[in-house]
């Protein structure tokens, strides 16, 4: 019956003008080939799967931001956006046959419980847990706010069994999950992502750290990948005069072309401000760091942007489904759009490239500085960022950290042990016991250099080189022999940090490990360097230029 009709309503389509026409006879074929695979097919096929792979098909080679989300998708979605959610506060993830906590947010329920980093689910509303996934976990101990769970844990330190009643609420994850003085009169706010109200986090950062003395402030949106627009709007306004240009969108359609200006009175118009960035900060982050660069109201220190030029809205298409689109490009308040990759614009390989030098454009800011468009905000001041190697980052994705530091822990630690962040280090003779754990762990990786060495011979190989240069290229090879001790050793100092940090985790909450993270952040040292040297701060926002690429 359904079809009858859709098709009823494709008809007076295609008959209304040749855009429409288009349109409906598209729509007709769409039509015709789900009723053919729903009737026909061989084998079962289930229509809402049909339906969803359908519609992310259609949004398949728009841009990475337009996106199709199934009604079982949006609680994911809505905490993305929020960053809320209703539980019991606790990251969790698979050790051996069950799910352990491992990291519980502080004064969550988990938390309030006494639970710790570590302690494992045995029993989850009196069913036995073992073999349960990180996901049905996660489901049971979401709920309802006010509802309880009653779970059992094998406590990690003591190996004993616990009876628990955690209550559900609302659980926040904070945008701001640390600010604090990292010298004497500069103080440090790390913002993690747009999600709602986060300027309000923004706010009280900014005045706690005022009443703490601070005379300049740092924003790290290190690897920021942006939210809510119009948080970034409220986080502007903190800094510039009420009714300030921030940001415009410009779309197809009149009513997606806005222009957003700051709506409250600042909170401090002169208090010097740095902001740290890098390749990963993106979208929002780019609104708020691109904004105050065209005002030349901060400097920005670290790596271009991301390049996130782009606008979406989300929109329902019915049954509790939604489509989130790309409705406009944003455009700062210099008119410079910052976009990378132009999406619309593909070769005849389908393959995307970024905005080519030949187009890049000069822009002002409000002294007369010269900035530039063709893909993310360029910083000021360009800093190098700390290497860390690939190598280090499998040792960390496999778990191998987490598990050493159970083992580690219940050897020598105890639940009360003080571990002072910025201050805590590990053992270096320890270190031989994390080099035995890792013993018979398997590590299938191959080093950049190798890689780029594989290369190099093929090429050599083609013109003829090979011959000329194979004893060098062979005894660099020799150099390069997987071998994961010597690796264990070369890259000790990531690998101790890494250690360091998921240590520093399970006493002093996520707060902790950046508070001990920027102890030895080179990036953050160069920031409190240049706000404790006035006359340079002022003399780049007066007249420095920033880099074309």
């Amino acid at each position: 019956m359904w079809l009858s009709a859709a098709l009823g309503a494709l008809v007076m389509l295609s008959s209304a003008g040749d855009g429409k026409f288009v349109l409906g006879k598209n729509l007709e074929i769409l039509v015709n080939v789900f009723r053919d695979i729903n009737l026909f097919y061989v084998d079962d096929v289930d229509p809402d799967e049909l339906m969803t792979d359908m519609a992310r098909g259609m949004v398949l080679n728009l841009d990475p931001y337009t996106e199709y989300i199934p009604q079982q998708s949006m609680e994911t979605f809505d905490f993305q956006t929020t960053g809320k959610y209703a539980g019991v506060g606790s990251v969790i993830r698979k050790s051996g046959d069950y799910v352990v906590f491992a990291e519980p947010y502080e004064n969550a329920p988990a938390d309030k419980a006494g639970v710790f980093a570590g302690d494992k689910i045995v029993k989850i509303e009196g069913e036995d847990a073992k073999n349960f996934s990180t996901e049905q976990i996660s489901n049971r101990l979401k709920g309802e706010p006010g509802t309880t769970v009653k779970i059992e844990v094998e406590r990690f330190f003591t190996g004993e069994r616990e009876q628990m009643k955690l209550q559900r609420e609302i659980i926040t994850v904070p945008g701001v999950p640390y600010y604090g003085m990292v010298s004497e009169s500069v103080g440090l706010i790390r913002h993690v992502d747009f999600t709602e109200e986060c300027s309000k986090d923004m706010q009280k950062a900014i005045m706690v750290l005022k009443e703490q003395g601070a005379k300049g402030i740092i924003i790290d949106y290190r690897s920021n990948g942006g939210g809510i627009l119009q948080e970034a709007v409220k986080i502007v306004s903190m800094f510039v005069p009420k009714g300030s240009e921030v940001v415009s969108t410009k779309g197809k359609i009149k009513e997606m072309n806005t222009t957003f200006v700051t709506e409250s009175e600042p909170i401090d118009m002169d208090i010097p401000l740095v902001l740290l960035v890098n390749g990963s900060s993106a979208s929002a982050t780019e609104i708020v760091s691109g904004a105050l660069q065209d005002m030349d109201r901060a400097v920005l220190m670290g790596k271009r942007t991301f390049g996130k030029g782009l606008v979406q809205s989300t929109r329902p298409v019915g049954y509790d489904t939604y489509l989130k689109l790309t409705t406009a490009k944003y455009y700062l308040p210099s008119g410079r759009c910052i976009q990378a990759v132009d999406y619309a614009h593909r070769n005849d390989d389908g393959a995307i490239e970024t905005i080519p030098d030949s187009l890049i454009k000069e822009y002002k800011t409000l002294n007369g500085r010269k900035i530039y468009d063709g893909g993310g905000v360029m910083p000021d001041v360009l800093l190098d960022e700390k290497y860390v190697s690939r190598f280090a980052y499998l040792v960390f994705s496999f778990n191998f950290i987490d598990e050493f530091v159970d083992e580690y822990l219940r050897k020598h630690g105890t639940a009360d042990m003080a571990v002072v962040p910025g201050e805590y280090r590990f053992p270096d003779e320890h270190y031989g016991e994390f080099v035995t754990f890792m013993a018979d762990k398997e590590i299938d990786w191959e080093p950049e250099t190798a890689r780029l060495l594989k290369q190099l011979k093929a090429k050599a190989k083609q013109e003829l080189y090979l011959d000329a240069i194979s004893e060098e290229l062979a005894a660099i090879e020799e150099k390069l022999t997987d071998d994961k001790e010597a690796d264990l050793q070369l890259y000790k100092s990531d690998l101790v940090r890494m250690i360091e940090e998921e240590i520093v985790l399970r006493y002093n909450y996520s707060r902790g490990v950046i508070e001990h993270a920027n102890a030895t952040d080179d990036q953050i040292a160069a920031a409190v360097e240049l706000l404790n040297n006035p006359a340079e701060y002022r003399r780049i926002l007066a007249e420095q230029d920033t880099q074309r690429k």
